[in-house]
């Protein structure tokens, strides 16, 4: 309690003229020769992560070992080897999570190669395929690129942040996909509507504009999390300025209209354009804050925005997570804003990349 104490006595004290100062302090936990996306853990606390698919990575995830600092295919090599054989390998992942049965859920956008977009379950308990979640063109069209999601294994249901902005698309037509667990059975909602697109809030690091052909790129539904008790969904596009939070059994909930569904949803906090999301036990929010090189929280007493950690080498902080052994936050720094695509072609992004991680608050929400 004594740590909590202080901690919330550093969060008292920072205010808008303040903004240089942090709740704790970044703590560099691995460099790496790849981009890391997104982080998930197995119940041993060992790290799986995707190796972010903005640099076409030919392992696309792996397992992380942290007395050699090196990393192994995740599950396997098959599974990280295209063929035309069949779908069952990894094509394009970037959300990651662990649920409390050991499973590994890897969700494959499937944008490099001509393969269905999946969701791939393995069971570290096993070493064995737990379950193959396929999403047809109905709820995947060409223009979407499912980011991120929550495994609800509570209500049963995958809910999954899709940015809209796959194939050329321009965030117009983000949207929420919902997979029911049991049946299969997909859907898309709340497409194009006011909590998933984007603002017209551009990103800019260091005095730089995230563009495409000078056009300022604007992404849509991105961060996500549930609460501990998954009763509710935080969600917001990465280009936008609020939080939002539904009911996530009013989300999930084939037989409300999108209209009353719409008039459900909450805003809930201000933010900054941010990535990816986690949460702690007290509803304490953490997430990725792009242009600043650091991780904001939400408090949830009285939701103000604060900086968690910073760092110069925390360059596109992606994903964020809690890993349940050890009682951390990790998160890591993809670079993406120096990749080719925003720097007239070619990659400026340089090795090392990092991998961070810091002490949230209290407790954090280890499966979501």
């Amino acid at each position: 309690m004594k740590r909590i104490s202080i901690l919330l006595s550093l969060i008292t004290s920072v205010t808008a003229t303040q903004a240089q100062k942090t709740v704790t302090k970044a703590e560099v936990f691995a460099t790496v020769d790849q981009a890391v996306g997104n982080i998930a853990f197995t119940n041993d606390g060992d790290l799986v992560y995707s190796h972010h698919p903005f640099f076409g990575p030919e392992i696309r995830v792996v397992k992380f070992d942290k007395k050699t600092n090196t990393t192994t295919p995740f599950p396997n090599l098959e599974w990280n080897t295209p063929r035309a054989t069949d779908d069952n390998y990894l094509s394009n992942v970037l959300g990651i999570r662990n649920d409390e049965n050991g499973i590994i859920w890897m969700l494959d956008m499937a944008q490099r190669d001509n393969v269905t977009p999946k969701i791939v379950g393995w069971n570290t308990q096993t070493n064995s395929l737990e379950r193959i979640y396929y999403l047809p063109k109905s709820v995947v069209p060409a223009i979407s690129q499912p980011n991120d999601m929550v495994v609800d294994t509570k209500n049963g249901y995958f809910i999954i942040a899709d940015e809209g902005i796959g194939n050329g698309g321009d965030g117009s037509k983000a949207a929420f996909v919902i997979v029911d667990m049991k049946t299969g059975k997909a859907r898309r909602v709340l497409e194009g509507t006011r909590t998933t697109l984007p603002e017209n809030t551009p990103t800019v690091i260091d005095g730089k504009h995230l563009a495409v052909n000078g056009k300022d790129l604007l992404i849509g539904n991105d961060g996500i999390t549930a609460d501990a008790n998954f009763e509710y969904i935080y969600y917001g596009p990465l280009n936008g300025t609020k939080i939002y939070r539904v009911k996530t059994l009013d989300l999930v909930d084939e037989t409300m209209t999108e209209a009353v569904l719409d008039s459900k949803i909450e805003t809930y906090s201000e933010k900054p354009n941010n990535g990816g999301m986690s949460i702690d036990k007290e509803g304490n929010l953490y997430l990725t804050a792009l242009e600043t090189k650091s991780v904001a929280v939400v408090l949830a007493k009285d939701r103000s925005v604060h900086t968690m950690i910073k760092d110069d080498n925390l360059v596109w902080p992606d994903g964020v997570s809690y890993n349940h052994v050890d009682g951390y936050m990790y998160v890591s720094a993809a670079q993406l804003n120096r990749g080719a695509a925003f720097n007239n072609g070619k990659s400026i992004a340089t090795k090392p990349f990092y991998i961070f991680r810091f002490k949230p608050i209290v407790e954090g929400v280890s499966f979501r």
